[in-house]
C-alpha cells in the first residue's frame, strides 16, 4: 500500500485504520469488499455530506497485474521483451499508475494529458506508448523528444513523423497501427476493427496492403507493427484472429525487406470483462494460450511484444458506494434515489442494455442488506428521468439511509467523470483489508463547489458584460 499511500496530503483523508472484527485477511474480493464497505461507513468516508465515495481494491488490482505478466511468461520462448502498458484512459488516476508501475505495468497513452498523467506517475519513457488517431505536431514533437514509443494512426500522420525523423536523430520506436478489419462484437460503438473503424490504415481496402508494405520498405527506422482488435463485447477468438493478421503483415514485411525489419508487435489490449458476477473471466491465460495456438509464430522470441490491456486490469476492483437519500414509489414500483448516476455511471445510464452493472444493497451500517428481493428503480440525482443505475431490478428493499454499491466500476466509470448538473466528482480511496482492518488511502479527493465554479469560468464572470 505504501506506493498509493504517500500520495494522501489531508489529514481528513488520509490514511485510516479501522478494526471490524477479523482476525485474519479476507481473500475474496467478496468478502474484501464488504469490508471495506462497512469500514467506509465506520471511518467516515461516507456520511450526509459526502454521499458517495469510490474505492479501488488494491489486493485486486495486484493480482491482476501479477496474472497478466504470469500468463505471458507461459506462452513467450525465455527472454523475449515484453511491455504490458496500461492503456490510461481506462482509469486515469496518477497514484493508480504509480502501483501499477510497481507492478511492472507501463502506460499506453492517447492525449497530452494522459502523457503528463504517466510521467507524474514516474513512468518512464522506455515503457509508454502514443496511440492516438488525432495527435498534433505538437504532440508527436513531445514523444519524439522524450523517446517515447509512437504508433502512427495513419500516411498523414507518417508523413509528420518523416519530417522528425528527418530534422535529427530520434530514439522513439516507430510503429504503424493497422486495422485487419475483421468485423464488430456486441458493442458496436467500442469494435475498432470494423470495416469502416476510423483507426489505423485500412488492410483490406484496395492498394493498402501494398502501401504498408511499401511504406516500411521506405523506412527502414519503422520498426513496430499494432493493432487493436478487442474491446468489451468481442470475442477472444476475433481478438486472435486480429493479432494473427497482423503477425502475417509483418512476416510479408521482413521478407520483403530481407531483415527482421519489424522486431515488435504491439497486439493492443481490450480483453473483455465479465460484468455478471464476482468471477474474473475470461482471464489472461486463456487469451495467452490461444494466442498460441492461433499465432505460435508471435511468441518465439523472434518479436518483442507490447499489450495494451486497460479495463480487464482495474474493472473487478472498483466500487462506487451511494448513500440512499430517498425512497419513493411511482406507479407502483419503489424507487432509491441515490447519488451515484449519470456522472459516475455515463455508459451504463445511456447504454444499460451493453452496459448493466451489478447493484449490491447494504444496510445504513454498510452490512450485506438481507430481506426478499423486490423489483425496484435504482436512480441517480441527475436531472433527467434515464438517469438510473438500475431499472426493475431485483433487490432486498432500499430505505432511506441505506447504501447502494454499483460494483465493477473500476475502469471507464467513476475515473471518467460526466460533469452533468454540475454534480461534483467523489473521492476516490484505495483500500487493503488487513488482518488488524481495513486501511484507506486517498487516491484523488472529493471535487469541491468551489472547483467547480473555478472550471466554469468564475474569474471572468463579467467577461461577456458590455464595457
Amino acid at each position: 500500500m505504501a506506493s498509493v499511500q504517500h500520495n494522501s496530503q489531508s489529514p481528513d483523508h488520509g490514511t485510516r485504520h479501522g478494526a471490524d472484527g477479523h482476525t485474519a485477511a479476507d481473500t475474496g474480493a467478496a468478502a474484501r469488499r464488504d469490508r471495506a464497505v462497512r469500514a467506509a461507513v465506520e471511518q467516515g468516508l461516507i456520511t450526509a455530506t459526502e454521499p458517495v465515495v469510490a474505492l479501488f481494491d488494491v489486493a485486486g488490482i495486484r493480482s491482476s497485474a501479477a496474472a497478466l505478466h504470469s500468463a505471458f511468461e507461459e506462452v513467450t520462448a525465455p527472454g523475449t521483451p515484453v511491455l504490458h502498458a496500461f492503456a490510461v484512459k481506462a482509469a486515469p488516476l496518477v497514484p493508480l499508475l504509480r502501483l501499477l508501475s510497481e507492478h511492472g505495468i507501463g502506460a499506453e497513452v492517447a492525449s497530452p494529458g494522459e502523457l503528463a498523467l504517466a510521467r507524474a506517475a514516474g513512468i518512464g519513457a522506455g515503457r509508454t506508448v502514443l496511440d492516438s488517431p488525432a495527435k498534433t505536431p505538437a504532440e508527436l514533437r513531445e514523444a519524439v523528444a522524450l523517446g517515447i514509443a509512437v504508433n502512427a494512426d495513419n500516411p498523414q500522420e507518417l508523413e509528420r513523423i518523416d519530417a522528425l525523423v528527418r530534422s535529427g536523430p530520434a530514439s522513439s520506436p516507430f510503429g504503424l497501427r493497422v486495422n485487419p478489419q475483421i468485423g464488430a462484437g456486441s458493442i458496436g460503438a467500442l469494435s475498432t476493427a470494423t470495416a469502416t473503424s476510423k483507426f489505423g490504415v485500412a488492410l483490406r481496402d484496395e492498394g493498402a496492403r501494398a502501401w504498408v508494405v511499401q511504406a516500411y520498405l521506405d523506412r527502414p527506422w519503422l520498426t513496430r507493427l499494432h493493432t487493436h482488435s478487442g474491446s468489451q463485447g468481442v470475442p477472444l477468438e476475433l481478438m486472435a484472429q486480429g493479432v494473427r493478421t497482423v503477425y502475417e503483415l509483418a512476416e510479408e514485411i521482413n521478407a520483403a525487406a530481407g531483415r527482421a525489419q519489424i522486431d515488435t508487435l504491439d497486439i493492443g489490449g481490450g480483453l473483455p470483462v465479465n460484468f455478471a458476477s464476482d468471477e474474473e473471466t475470461p482471464t489472461y491465460a486463456t487469451y495467452a494460450r490461444l494466442l498460441k495456438d492461433t499465432v505460435p509464430g508471435l511468441l518465439d522470441g523472434r518479436y518483442g511484444l507490447v499489450t495494451e490491456f486497460g479495463r480487464s486490469l482495474v474493472a473487478k476492483h472498483g466500487t462506487v458506494l451511494a448513500r440512499v437519500e430517498y425512497a419513493k414509489t411511482s406507479g407502483g414500483r419503489p424507487i432509491a434515489v441515490t447519488h451515484a448516476g449519470a456522472q459516475i455511471a455515463t455508459r451504463t445510464v445511456y447504454d444499460p442494455v451493453s452496459w448493466p452493472l451489478r447493484v449490491a444493497a447494504y444496510d445504513p451500517e454498510g452490512h450485506p442488506k438481507t430481506g426478499p428481493a423486490v423489483a425496484q428503480d435504482v436512480a441517480g440525482p441527475a436531472c433527467f428521468a434515464g438517469d438510473l443505475l438500475a431499472e426493475n431490478r431485483s433487490l432486498p428493499l432500499l430505505e432511506q439511509d441505506d447504501l447502494v454499491a454499483a460494483l465493477d466500476t473500476g475502469a471507464y466509470y467513476f475515473t471518467n467523470h460526466y460533469a452533468y448538473n454540475s454534480l461534483v466528482r467523489p473521492g476516490v480511496h484505495g483500500f487493503t483489508a488487513a488482518p488488524g482492518g481495513v486501511r484507506f488511502a486517498l487516491l484523488r479527493a472529493p471535487q469541491t463547489v468551489e472547483e467547480i465554479v473555478t472550471e466554469s469560468g468564475g474569474a471572468y464572470v463579467d467577461a461577456l458584460l458590455d464595457d
